[in-house]
């Protein structure tokens, strides 16, 4: 089993893993598609080609997936899926993936008037509302065939019954357009009918199944009438095979129609107590009465008859039936030891009868005595035998006549008639319609059953006038293929269906494809397919198929025998290809091998199925009813279908026979409408959102016939490219044919060209075309160099706008251009090492000149910094040198000019040596660098330190004796320098208006700052 993820990675059989690189599968509908001995697998390239390189959740139409094979069919539904779309056009046909999940946003009305507005809906994304405004807009065109047909499809769970149910709200939005007031009015009552008629049909004929919690137990064609203005006047429903059976069986886990559920769960107590349902009670007929589901709301359906015409009291009346038919469940019979005395009630069904009996105002006794007795007409004179019955017979007439209220048995046209415009086949049925709405009772329901009366009551209420309508758009809803471990007559009619279907299917589709080879200049005679025409002459042919054997042993006057009837079959078909057989098998059966795979039918009652008979005295039980609502569905004046007169030699017609009429009638409709198809797949079984099952998608695909379809393709031409798309891939294999047309040639002849028409761009393609076409046969050749006879041109043609050409084909035309691209490879690497190498010396070279002159920069460059750092620091000591002068003479600046004079003159008589003189003189020019050497720790001592503070401090000169210099040195730099008077000295501290005289230019730790800031006043200095 797959798991359930969407990440899953197994496939069925005989598929690859979806990987990158995708690998063809070997064989398709006879056309060999497999891996070479090269390595087979398409590359990613080849792939992005095919597929025009858009990735596969962006890919609307499957015919666009290149190759068209099963793996990129589901790994592109599966991508879409992923990404929430659900929709996908697959040619004429429309795949929708049920999303099980709520996705409101896709079904609003604004967006069914977008799809309606929109010039080219088609261009749109794919939807349902796109296949409904494609007919709704072939109808307005009026081109024949104009009344159209939409085929839903699918198996239960699909959402069949939803992708119905939105298409008719499409076309009531869209379809009811009137201009008065009155007429909206109108238009809005038949819309609100019509889609009423939904849940009143869906509560009467679907069920909660093993698949699907709301599925179609019958197939219906809904026909929406238009008028000349295609607007929507009104409607139609046919309905055919209905499984009656389930009222009276279901099987595990499954449950009955959603109407008894209904009436159990929303009854009143009023109602309870009239209808004879009491809270809790339970029924044999009602399993799985505790699961509550959407479909389980009473109102809605009441809400809904309303509407429809049906008032309360009739309503009332159909619900008390439909309770007397679960109390007829109840009734059970006890094994009778005596075979001539009939079989005695259960204790606990007594009351089941009495209370049966009360709801369907019949006599109690008749009602036993028909249940427990038959009659039996033998002889000419049709004497009257009854015989009692064991209890498998009483339960089988019990099960008989609940399915005899509920639905009449198989009728030719199905519940309802065909119903056309006045130029139709059945304008007598229109009259009597006509009649139905005047009056409570259609007058026509004696030939209906209580499912068959509610079809007509609605139709009697939908239905437009003949000539008020004169086209129709038809919803088909049918079964979907069904293959189950217990196949019996009701799937073999299905499946029959199916298969009609399917031929009418894959027509339209051959004829869409003949179309566009036609369009595109091919030939139609090149395409092969396998059609399901062998499988249709076993089921139906003539003289001798199953359903012409089946019919027979219903004739014959004696007892059915399952192994008999698989001998005979077996016999007389031998020579059918469909026909399988299982030796195996312990049970009598036959398989069938279907379009869609083989089927195994049980051979074991099969006839009784098929002649479906009621007993004459069930109907006439019936017809003593006094309950208004059975006096109409079973008149007095009514013969049973059971009861030949002894002079008619009339077959009776059975199951089969009814439903292959039917089917005729239904194909004979199609086939005079333009069909759409919309096939509706389910991604698991589960109903799990974001799940894709690949196995199961596969088994579906093959049931709706898009398998076939897709077999059909790849018969033909899977491989579809335009012109441009291909002389830009294998332009590149003119190099190996030496005859091609000489001069370049444009890979993208658009560039340039933008103004050309499209037939100058053909033209100019069509020599390239030709020239890529020419090279095939040297291909071919070389691909089987030694089976000659293999060596034949491949199968390609080119159309008008495209060149088709098979998977084979598509291989050779890789090969080659793989050896192209090599050959071009090997060039370019050998120019690339040549390159490469031719650069790497030049490098090396370069890299010796660059580094040879980045030493020579480098050395330079540091001896020039050297240069210029001495001259910096040179200049910069001149300067500091001159700017200190000049400082220290604007800082004496009050100094008078006579004592600078005096001082040669005193110093003459104070008797000093020359050389201490001049260092005085020197001294005083420079006193704050003698004030500064006097005070240091090393350098001048003794007397020519006295000299130099006393040179700073400008004494006189004339008794030096009289001062004291004290200099402290013990420890480093100046801490003070003071000069002890011998009067009073005043300090006056304030900052030197000399702007420079703080500033030093390397200050250090022995620096002295602020000396500037202390002035002595020399006022009466001399005098102390």
């Amino acid at each position: 089993m797959l798991q359930q993820a969407s990440t899953s990675t197994e496939l069925p059989a005989g598929l690859s893993p979806c990987s990158p690189g995708l690998v063809i599968p070997s064989q398709v509908n006879g056309h060999s598609s497999g891996p070479n001995a090269h390595g087979g697998e398409l590359r990613e390239d080849l792939q992005e080609f095919l597929g025009q390189d858009a990735p596969l959740h962006l890919l609307d139409d499957l015919t666009k997936v290149n190759p068209v094979t099963l793996e990129t069919v589901l790994r592109c539904l599966q991508a879409r899926y992923m990404a929430d779309t659900f929709y996908t056009n697959a040619g004429c046909t429309l795949v929708a993936l049920n999303p099980f999940k709520p996705v409101p946003q896709l079904y609003l009305p604004e967006l069914m008037k977008e799809y309606h507005a929109a010039p080219q809906p088609q261009k749109l994304k794919p939807h349902i509302f796109t296949v409904g405004e494609q007919t709704y807009r072939n109808v307005k065109s009026l081109i024949e065939p104009v009344n159209q047909s939409i085929v839903v499809s699918g198996e239960s769970g699909a959402g069949k019954t939803w992708t119905s149910r939105s298409l008719m709200k499409f076309y009531a939005v869209v379809a009811a357009s009137p201009t008065s007031w009155e007429s909206h009015k109108i238009a809005e009552r038949i819309e609100q009918r019509i889609l009423n008629s939904n849940p009143v049909m869906e509560a009467f004929g679907n069920a909660c199944t093993l698949r699907n919690n709301n599925s179609s137990r019958f197939g219906k064609f809904i026909q929406l009438q238009l008028n000349r203005a295609q607007q929507m006047t009104g409607a139609a429903v046919q309905t055919y095979l209905l499984e009656k059976t389930r009222v009276a069986c279901q099987a595990s886990s499954e449950r009955n129609f959603h109407i008894f559920y209904q009436i159990c769960k929303g009854a009143s107590v009023e109602e309870r107590l009239q209808w004879h349902l009491p809270e809790g009670a339970t029924f044999s007929w009602l399993p799985n009465p505790e699961r509550t589901l959407e479909e389980d709301c009473f109102e809605v359906t009441r809400e809904a008859m309303l509407h429809l015409g049906i008032d309360t009291p009739t309503q009332n009346n159909i619900f008390k039936v439909l309770a007397g038919l679960l109390h007829l469940g109840n009734v059970r019979f006890a094994d009778s030891s005596d075979e001539a005395q009939p079989c005695q009630l259960m204790d606990d069904a007594k009351c089941s009868v009495r209370t049966l009996a009360s709801l369907l105002c019949l006599p109690e006794d008749p009602l036993l005595e028909t249940l427990q007795i038959r009659t039996i007409r033998a002889g000419r004179q049709q004497q009257v035998f009854r015989k009692p019955c064991s209890q498998a017979e009483c339960d089988t007439r019990r099960d008989c006549l609940a399915k005899l209220v509920y639905a009449r048995p198989l009728r030719i046209a199905g519940s309802g008639s065909w119903v056309f415009p006045e130029q139709g086949p059945w304008p007598q049925f229109q009259s009597t319609l006509r009649g139905q709405v005047a009056t409570a009772w259609p007058r026509f329901s004696s030939l209906l059953r209580l499912f068959d009366w509610l079809v007509s009551v609605i139709n009697s209420s939908i239905c437009a006038e003949p000539n008020s309508w004169t086209t129709f758009i038809g919803l088909l809803d049918v079964y979907g293929f069904e293959s189950f471990p217990d196949n019996s007559l009701e799937q073999l009619c299905i499946n029959y269906a199916n298969e009609k279907l399917q031929q009418h299917f894959v027509a339209h589709y051959l004829r869409a494809q003949q179309e566009e080879y036609t369009v595109e200049g091919l030939e139609w005679s090149f395409v092969n397919y396998q059609d399901n025409q062998t499988c249709l002459d076993l089921i139906e042919g003539s003289p001798i198929s199953i359903c012409s054997l089946i019919n027979e042993e219903c004739r014959l006057n004696r007892p059915s025998s399952a192994a008999q009837l698989q001998t005979r079959i077996e016999s007389a078909l031998a020579g059918s290809p469909c026909l399988g057989h299982n030796k195996l098998s312990r049970e009598p059966s036959f398989i069938v091998v279907h379009y869609a795979g083989p089927v195994r039918y049980y051979t074991a009652g099969l006839v009784e199925k098929n002649k479906d008979p009621i007993p004459p005295e069930l109907t006439r039980l019936l017809q003593q009813s006094q309950d208004p609502l059975l006096k109409v569905l079973f008149p007095t004046e009514e013969k049973s279908q059971e009861e030949p007169s002894s002079q008619s030699r009339t077959p009776v017609l059975t199951v089969v026979s009814k439903f292959k009429a039917s089917l005729e009638q239904l194909l004979q409709v199609l086939h005079g409408t333009t069909p759409h198809y919309i096939r509706c797949i389910k991604p698991n079984s589960q109903g799990q959102a974001q799940t894709f099952l690949l196995e199961e998608v596969l088994s579906q695909l093959e049931a709706c016939g898009l398998v076939e379809t897709i077999h059909i393709s790849a018969a033909g031409f899977p491989i579809r490219v335009s012109h441009q798309n291909f002389v830009e891939r294998y332009g590149l294999l003119r190099r190996l044919h030496p005859h091609t047309s000489p001069g370049p040639y444009s890979p993208f002849p658009d560039e340039g060209h933008s103004g050309w028409s499209p037939h100058a761009k053909e033209a100019m393609l069509q020599p390239l075309l030709q020239d890529i076409l020419h090279t095939l046969p040297a291909l071919t050749q070389a691909a089987t160099p030694g089976d000659p006879a293999e060596a034949m041109p491949a199968s390609v043609h080119c159309g008008k706008t495209k060149v088709f050409m098979t998977d084979s084909t598509l291989e050779v035309l890789e090969r080659g251009r793989a050896q192209v691209l090599e050959q071009c490879a090997r060039c370019i690497q050998g120019g690339w090492r040549r390159y490469r190498h031719r650069k790497q010396e030049r490098q090396r070279q370069a890299a010796v000149l660059i580094q040879a002159a980045i030493r020579s920069w480098l050395t330079r460059r540091h001896i020039q910094r050297l240069h210029t750092a001495a001259t910096v620091i040179k200049r910069a000591w001149q300067k500091w040198r001159i700017r200190m002068a000049f400082l220290a003479s604007k800082e004496l600046d009050d100094v008078e000019e006579k004592h600078l004079f005096q001082a040669p003159c005193s110093l003459s008589s104070f008797p000093l040596p020359q050389a201490q003189t001049r260092l005085l003189g020197a001294i005083i020019r420079l006193w704050p660098l003698g004030l500064v050497l006097a005070n240091a720790a090393m350098g001048v001592r003794g007397f020519q330190r006295k000299l130099v503070v006393w040179a700073c401090l400008q004494l006189p000169t004339s008794s030096p004796s009289s001062y004291t210099i004290q200099t402290i040195q013990e420890q480093a730099g100046v801490a003070s320098i003071r000069a002890l008077p011998q009067g009073s000295i005043k300090f006056h501290c304030r900052k030197s208006p000399l702007r420079y005289a703080d500033i030093c230019p390397e200050p250090s730790s022995y620096s002295v700052t602020g000396f500037n800031q202390i002035l002595l006043e020399r006022h009466r200095l001399g005098h102390v």
